[in-house]
């Protein structure tokens, strides 16, 4: 699934990676549609539970909805006298990137938009992986003030599902005693987990995977060096996941999706010279986004491998070799031996990456118990 990127990643990423400066929108006509026509009715919302899977463009439209009314691009519509000398009604949320509400929105300065996302820890020098009540208290405070600019004051949660119970709580207090001119934005992967009163609280407005057409667009637009094949396999890693496919390109995905199928191919060998040069290069201070995207890729392919083996409808091949490749596994061991490693494998790679266990020492770990499974035996990995 896509994550959100590091401040080093996100330096050299395409903007279509960062929401706030992404200036376009793929697949989601149907949902800027909604809120284009929601806007023009003159019955705004107050709050809108933006859902559906990572990297479909949640927060991006998010975004993309807050510059267009900051910038006044379509001031809802009134009749009147002079009602047929108005401006045409927009009939889309785009901003031109050279406006200054685009500039403004894009350095986080605009003084009418807020953004609470999970804050830096000072105490443990790092990111918080939840947002606490501290960050949501800034929500009526923001919305207390007059608007800057005259306009809307526009708040975007990115994601809600970090909200611990005390900032839920905090903010369900905003959404029980909604602000005028104020609009707030709830991006969400996982609505399921939130407070019901929340969602109760929001318009929803979910957004769908994007077509693998779509996908493998975005793809060639942001990395036309790409080849056809690479182009081809992320956007079906991606599962309808355009922040994915980004991320998976941005970080070598191909490279290390046909690493992965190599170490697979060997089994059961164990061919620990060529594991540990992997285990080397990923283990790397630098190289940590690139052991969680192999880590994420190997738990995937294990997934699919146990689908294969449970009979689901065949899958389009992700390379010549894979359809033998997954034939030879399933033969060499029974199907519950494939479950259990794969429930090993990707509880012990969240757990090294949590507690920033050894990465050398990881992966050589995950290969000697898939060499254990393709020999038969039961897979061995620490608890």
């Amino acid at each position: 699934m896509a994550r959100a990127l590091s401040a080093a990643e996100e330096a050299t990423a395409p903007p279509v990676l960062v929401p706030h400066a992404n200036p376009d929108l793929f697949g989601q006509e149907a949902a800027e549609a909604q809120l284009l026509r929601a806007w023009r009715s003159g019955r705004l919302a107050h709050a809108f539970l933006l859902s559906g899977p990572r990297g479909v463009g949640k927060a991006t439209l998010a975004y993309r909805f807050a510059r267009f009314v900051l910038a006044g691009a379509g001031a809802a519509p009134s009749g009147g006298l002079f009602a047929d000398l108005a401006p045409p009604a927009p009939e889309s949320l785009s901003l031109d990137p050279s406006h200054p509400v685009f500039h403004r929105v894009a350095a986080g300065s605009h003084a009418d938009l807020l953004t609470i996302e999970c804050g830096y820890d000072d105490k443990r020098k790092r990111m918080r992986e939840e947002i606490v009540v501290d960050d949501v208290r800034a929500v009526p405070e923001f919305f207390a003030l007059t608007a800057a600019e005259g306009g809307w004051r526009i708040a975007i949660v990115d994601a809600a599902d970090d909200l611990n119970r005390n900032a839920a709580n905090a903010l369900l207090k905003v959404l029980e005693e909604p602000p005028p001119r104020g609009l707030l934005f709830l991006v969400s992967h996982a609505p399921g987990r939130l407070l019901p009163t929340i969602r109760s609280r929001c318009q929803r407005l979910a957004l769908q995977p994007l077509a693998e057409a779509t996908v493998a667009g975005i793809l060639s637009r942001y990395y036309p060096a790409l080849g056809a094949d690479d182009t081809d396999v992320l956007a079906r890693l991606a599962e309808g996941s355009a922040g994915h496919a980004l991320e998976l390109a941005h970080l070598g995905g191909g490279d290390a999706f046909r690493a992965l199928l190599a170490l697979f191919a060997t089994l059961p060998r164990f061919d620990i010279a060529q594991v540990q040069a992997l285990g080397e290069r990923l283990g790397r201070p630098q190289a940590a986004a690139q052991f969680r995207t192999f880590a994420e890729l190997l738990v995937w392919w294990l997934a699919r491998l146990v689908r294969a083996g449970a009979g689901d409808p065949a899958e389009p091949a992700l390379a010549a070799t894979e359809p033998a490749l997954i034939a030879r596994l399933l033969a060499a061991a029974k199907l519950d031996r494939w479950v259990e490693v794969w429930e090993k494998v990707a509880a012990f790679l969240a757990r090294a990456d949590a507690l920033s266990l050894d990465r050398r020492h990881a992966i050589v770990l995950v290969f000697a118990a898939l060499a254990q499974t393709a020999s038969g035996q039961r897979p061995d990995l620490p608890e």
